[in-house]
């Protein structure tokens, strides 16, 4: 598997608009763990890559609304904030026409969640629902997952807890060989 986050630099760059003008070289030591972790599930076997790459582009987007982008530096706010809609929409766009509704699903759900605890002031729980997210793209969803994105938008003070508990279940509860 090429480097995930170089491989969403040259999307970007052929793509143009917003973001291909802002595209930077990825640091080696940037962090890229979920498109990678969403990958090695058995949901994802069959076009690894490709959820790489997507779950990498919503986290971008992510980074670009809340932190700082690894592979987009606008250096304008409002401008990384525009190209961080761009790259949600990338992903969720790419997993739909990969057909996985359940996906886009659950990384609507993560967007979302962390979206409300960026707002309530708890990027740790924004943190787990990435963990969680990504888990269940790559593995599926389970009642403990369900339960704990619960506990997320009601802002239960466990939630960041429960949201990796349920993604270690999901990861490790797959079949060995899955």
């Amino acid at each position: 598997m090429t480097d995930v986050l170089a491989r969403l630099a040259v999307v970007l760059r052929e793509e143009g608009g917003l973001p291909a003008g802002s595209v930077v070289e990825p640091r080696p030591d940037a962090e890229r763990r979920f498109g990678p972790l969403a990958a090695s599930g058995p949901r994802a076997a069959a076009q690894p890559d490709d959820y790489a790459l997507l779950v990498e582009a919503i986290r971008e987007g992510y980074l670009l609304h809340y932190a700082a982008g690894r592979v987009v530096a606008p250096g304008d706010s409002d401008l990384a904030l525009l190209a961080g809609d761009r790259l949600y929409a990338l992903g969720l766009a790419r997993l739909a026409r990969l057909g996985d509704l359940d996906a886009v699903t659950e990384l609507a759900d993560v967007i979302g969640l962390a979206a409300q605890a960026h707002t309530a002031g708890n990027p740790d729980v924004a943190e787990a629902a990435w963990e969680a997210g990504a888990g269940a793209v790559g593995w599926g969803s389970s009642p403990a997952h369900a339960a704990a994105k619960s506990r997320a938008r009601t802002a239960d003070p466990g939630a960041a807890a429960a949201l990796r508990a349920a993604a270690r279940e999901l990861v490790e509860a797959a079949p060995s060989g899955a």
